[in-house]
This record gives C-alpha cells, structure tokens and sequence, in this order.
C-alpha cells in the first residue's frame, strides 16, 4: 500500500534535500521554470510513487517540507516550463533531473534516447522534443544524514613551505595494491597498508582525482569504455558511487579521518567549469532541465553553448545562484567531509568575464573573503582552451597554480636541449618571473614532472611519441609534443645498461622536483616506475593500464624517492617561502642565492648565453629577509649535470669552521656523508648535493 504523502510550506535555505529528525525539507533553485516537482521512489528505486509539486517560491527557490520521510527516500525532480531553445529554456517534463545538491546517488544514467530532451534522429535535431519518461534509465537520489562521528579529527593544517603532494586516483591507487580489503574504493584508500605507504613514502597531502560523481560518456561505453579520470561532473554533493563499497557516503568521511590520523591532508580535484551534459546534442539529467538559462553560458543566439572547456558546455558562474551552488558544494566538503583543499580543473574557466579572464571576478573574490574556503588550500590548473586561457601566474592569492613551464622546462633540460640552462635556474629558484609578485610566496609554483594527464616518469624515459590506440581515437587524442626520450629503444629497455640508463634520468629528475623552491607534486606510481605504455591519456582506461602496478614496483627508485623526500624535510632552505633574488642578507652580509661556474668564477652572462652549457651550479642559503625565529641552515651547494663528461666543480669558499659535505650523488644513487675540500667530482649525467656544516679541525 502506497502511504499519502502531502507537501507542507517548507523552507527556502538550505537548498537540497535535507533531513531534520522528522521529515525532508526540499529547496531549489530554478529562475524560468513554471513548476518544480518532488519525484519518490519505492525502497528499490524501481517505482516512482509520488509526484508533490513544490508549493512555495521565495525568488526563485522553489520550496515545500514532507513530513515522515527519513535517510535512505529515493528521489528525483522535474521541471515544467518553456522548451524554447533559442531563447536558452529546454525545460522538459518527461525528463527527471537530479538535484543538484543531492548528497548521493544511487548509480549512473543507463545511456538510452530517452535521457535526451530532444528527438533523436529528427530532422529538427535539438529544436524538436522528446515526450519519453527517462525515469527508467536514470539514477536516484538519496536523502542523506551526513552526520559523522569524527571524534578528535583536525585538519593536519601543515604548513606551505612543508607541504609535498601526492596525485592519485582512487581506484588507480588501490586496485593492484596488495592485501587490502575492498581495493579500488575510499575504504581501500583508508586501509592500513595503504597509510603505511604513504606515511612511509613521506608525502603530507594526497590530492585525488575527482570524487564527485561523474558521468560515464556515451561514445565511450559504446566502445566499451568508461569514463576513468571522472571529468564530467553530475553531482557536486555526491561521492562517485563506484568508489563507494556499500553505498554510505560514511565510507569518505572514514577514509578522510583516517589519512588525517597519519598527518596526509586531502585535496580534491573538482570540476566546477562544466558538467556531463555536454552540449545541445547532450542528455538532459539536471542542470539542463532545470533552468539551461542559468546554469550555462549560451552563445548569442542562446541555442549553443560557449564551450571554453573543450567539453561542450561552461558553467555560468556569473550567475549567483550558481556561484551560490559552487561556493555551498566548496564548503560541504570542508565542513561536512572534512576534506583540506581543492584542485580547480580549467581554472581560467572560472575567472572568465563577458570582458576576459579577470583575476578579481566574483569567483576569485568570493572564495578569498569565506572564513571557512580561504584557509583551505586552493590550486589552479591554470589555462583552458578559450580566449585568454593561459593564465600562469595570473592568480590571486591564496592560489597556487599547477607549473607546466617547470615541468617542460626539466624535461628539456634533462634531455639536453639546447639553452636550457636558464630555464632550469628560474625554475629550480620557484619561477620569479610568474609568481613573484602581488606578495606570492614561491610556494605558489605547483612544480610537476608528471600528472594525470601525459606521460608517467617511467614512460617519458621509454617513449618518444605517445601510444594511445587503445583509447579508439586513431592515436589523435592526448599532448603531441611530451618532451620525452626512449633513449634509444621505444618501449620497454632491451638491455641492462638502458635499464640503468632511464633510471639514472629519472634520478636525476626527481632529484630536481625535490631539490627545487615552490610546491612538490608527486604522481602516484611514478616513485616506483610505473608505465602506462605509452598512453599519455588514460583518461578511459579503467584497466591495467590504468591501475598501478605493484607488483613490478622499482624498489630502488622507491628508496632512492623516500631518501630524498627526507632530505627535503631536514633542510629548510628547500622548503622556502621567500624567492631568492641574490640579495644581501642581514647581518652577515652574505648573497643568499648565486650562480657559479663550475670552474670556480661567477657565472658570466656569456656563460648563461651558451646554448650548449648542461652544467648549473647554485649556491642556496636562507633568503634575505628571513625572520629570526626561522629554521636556518648554513648553505647547500647545487650541481645539475646534463652531459655525459665529469665535471670537476670547485666549491665555494672557504669558510671559518664550515666544511662542504656531499651528501647526495644521484649517479650512484647515492645518499651519505663525505667531507669536500676544493673540488667535487660530478659525474655526468647527474646531480650532487653538498651542504654546508660545522666543522672543528
């Protein structure tokens, strides 16, 4: 038997579905629809068992409270109103949408015309209109109590200049990892082994792919393939459900407490600059259904979509129920899921204006005044694909920005380009010329040899063009120009000593990321040489090329990761927020960063000119400036060594009661102590760290 139901006045703050102890207060938002309508379920979705129209509308929130509901009421909604597409409305009735606020949902769309607002197939295309229920082929929404017992957990909180970041994906990271319990989800990732990994490995945040749920393409179930990196949005509140192992959004808020409990901070990357649905020719399952006019940018003529995301459609965040939407999303899962920091997929998206990106548009100005969003950690991936869209440097604080030019630049350099020495000395010193300024710390540079999106470490020593048939787009798809090198051999090494070869490079490397002023990003599986075999877009790959492998793990290189990790922690002149500039420092009168010949002499202009140099030696100390109650350490001595001859680099001084000690080699992989008198001897390729200590003859 069907109980009555009836809807009450409600509220119209907060929006969503939210439970009270007795019964499900629904508020949404919708400027041009006629009529809001509340769709519930039976306890297994499959019946849809009232419809109650949402009686009151402050605005443009639509509101109204059932009394009785609890946790666990499937639902979804529809929106009455105008199907005009030249004027921006493609309301359709028959088509149930998902709350954009829903804290969970039950799957994902089952791809069928029906989900279309439109006719497939008719000569009108998306003018005409499609009066199929798409019920039968949608998920549901679920009415949630996120309550949490959190007990002592606090955000780690750790500071700028110590912070070491760790790219993963969920699944990606767990499936393959030995001996845990539900591999490929967020238990997975809270597992005990896992933290001892991380822990182990030295990282202080991970930052994971995006976790709000996500929409599996069409074209690529169609080919039997799936949507793996999760880029297309659906639901800003909700988990992605295939991460979830029983359902309960609980299972996020665990794995969080978890990683805080082992001192990892979480960031998410989040995707606020389009959603799933794509353009006119796309499915109708929220946004769309519910106010198009609002929710999206739309061309002149209102019937297409502005597609700065190379997606098919722009979120409008000029709107400000929208931005509204973004900024409420942004503080549930700060407040509610505890979660430390975001990563902004096509930052620039999101700063853009009628006029062009603006660093001070009302999203930047918004998340910067939240007493809860700006003491958060904020990273922008800083470009898109439209007018304006390369924007490096060109964030406010408290952003930091993903740094391609450091990774390209290391890249370049390591494969002995030419003239890449000043390259690599602006950006070993945190890219002065993009973030210093406007009172940026170096910490805002971002620096990544790898992410996500290109090749691995491993692959960029074995590849010299990508490999990516396997994704079913003729090998177009992902960067034409990686700036790798397959030394010789395309593909796994044939040989002992290319083996040995690529993983000197990728010593030399990640010596340099670690060794470099700004923030350190690390990709997962990168530490131990895992390949993706020349795919530089696994973006569909749900699979072995996908997932880590650990049961080929490099053992060595991991080592040789954690070591250097741990130096990077025991010397704060790598961990520093003021830039180097070789200004004297008070009181001792000493340049806190310079440039040496490896010769002995100051490097000369004629020096930084000679296109065919592959040798940098850098002299660090604490920056001018630095305050008194400060870490402090003497000096390191940097020497970056592209070439295959030895260098014989003199080292600076001397120095009353300090001694240089070289403490790193990375051609023997070496980690150690050896006092230095004049001289150090570079092998090449390769880099040498020594530091400068107290010493009594």
């Amino acid at each position: 038997m069907i109980r009555r139901l009836s809807m009450a006045e409600g509220r119209a703050d907060p929006m969503g579905a939210t439970f009270d102890g007795e019964g499900v207060n629904f508020s949404v938002f919708s400027e041009h629809a006629s009529r809001v309508t509340v769709c519930l379920f039976s306890d297994d979705g499959k019946t849809e068992t009232h419809q109650l129209d949402l009686p009151e509308r402050d605005g443009n929130v639509w509101h109204g409270y059932v009394s009785g509901l609890r946790p666990g009421q499937q639902y979804g909604l529809r929106a009455d109103g105008p199907y005009a597409p030249y004027s921006g409305h493609r309301f359709n009735y028959h088509k149930l949408l998902l709350d954009p606020y829903a804290k969970r949902l039950t799957g994902h769309p089952r791809w069928h015309d029906a989900l279309m607002g439109y006719s497939v197939g008719d000569r009108h295309a998306d003018l005409s209109f499609d009066r199929r229920d798409s019920a039968p082929f949608m998920p549901r929404c679920v009415i949630e109590d996120p309550a949490f017992s959190w007990g002592g957990d606090r955000h780690p909180r750790t500071r700028d200049a110590d912070t070491i970041i760790y790219e993963a994906h969920v699944k990606g990271l767990t499936k393959r990892f030995p001996d845990i319990d539900h591999p490929g989800t967020f238990l997975g990732l809270g597992s005990d082994r896992m933290l001892d990994y991380l822990t182990d490995l030295g990282i202080t945040a991970i930052e994971l792919l995006p976790v709000q749920a996500f929409l599996n393409d069409r074209f690529l179930v169609e080919k039997g393939l799936t949507n793996y990196w999760g880029y297309q949005t659906i639901g800003f509140f909700a988990p992605e459900p295939r991460y979830l192992h029983a359902g309960r959004i609980a299972e996020f808020q665990y794995m969080v407490a978890r990683l805080h409990a082992a001192g990892i901070e979480v960031i998410l990357d989040v995707v606020y600059n389009h959603t799933g649905e794509g353009d006119e020719t796309g499915p109708t399952l929220s946004f769309r259904g519910l106010d198009n006019l609002s929710y999206y940018r739309l061309t002149p003529d209102r019937r297409g979509y502005v597609n700065d995301t190379g997606t098919g459609n722009t979120v409008n965040v000029d709107h400000p129920m929208v931005l509204r939407m973004i900024l409420d999303s942004l503080r549930y899962w700060v407040e509610v899921m505890h979660v430390d920091g975001f990563r902004f997929d096509l930052c620039s998206t999101l700063g853009r204006t009628d006029d062009g990106y603006d660093r001070g548009a009302a999203f930047f100005d918004a998340i910067r005044q939240d007493p809860v969003l700006s003491r958060t950690k904020l990273i922008a991936e800083p470009w898109d694909i439209g007018p304006g869209g390369y924007q490096l440097g060109a964030f406010p604080p408290p952003f930091r920005e993903w740094n391609d030019r450091f990774r390209d630049d290391v890249r370049r350099f390591w494969r002995i380009d030419l003239g890449c020495v000043p390259a690599l000395a602006t950006r070993l010193t945190g890219s002065a010329p993009q973030f210093d300024h406007s009172g940026r710390p170096a910490t805002a540079s971002v620096n990544l040899l790898t992410a996500h999106d290109g090749f691995t470490l491993m692959d960029l020593v074995s590849y010299a063009k990508k490999h990516n048939h396997a994704n079913g787009e003729g090998n177009r798809d992902g960067h034409g120009e990686n700036f790798s090198d397959n030394m010789g051999v395309e593909g796994r090494a044939t040989s002992a000593a290319l083996a040995e070869a690529r993983a000197l490079r990728r010593r030399n490397m990640m010596a340099t990321l670690l060794l470099s002023q700004g923030t350190p990003m690390i990709l997962a599986g990168d530490e131990i040489g895992n390949s993706q075999h020349g795919n530089n877009n696994a973006y569909c790959q749900d699979n072995a090329v996908g997932w880590i492998d650990w049961d080929n793990a490099d053992d060595a290189f991991l080592d040789f990761t954690q070591k250097l990790i741990a130096f990077r922690k025991a010397h704060p002149i790598l961990r520093q927020k003021r830039f180097l500039h070789s200004e004297e420092r008070e009181p001792d009168g000493l340049i806190d960063l310079f440039w040496w010949h490896e010769d002995g002499r100051p490097m000369a202009q004629e020096d930084w000119d000679d296109a065919s140099r592959t040798v940098l030696c850098a002299e660090l100390r604490m920056a001018s400036g630095t305050p008194a109650y400060a870490e402090r350490e003497e000096a390191l001595f940097l020497v970056f060594n592209a070439g295959d001859a030895t260098v014989r680099a003199m080292v600076p001084g001397p120095f009353d009661r300090l001694r240089w000690h070289k403490r790193i080699d990375t051609h023997a992989g070496w980690f150690g102590d050896k006092p230095t008198a004049a001289h150090v001897e570079v092998a090449g390729p390769s880099v040498t760290v020594c530091v400068l200590e107290p010493h009594d003859d």
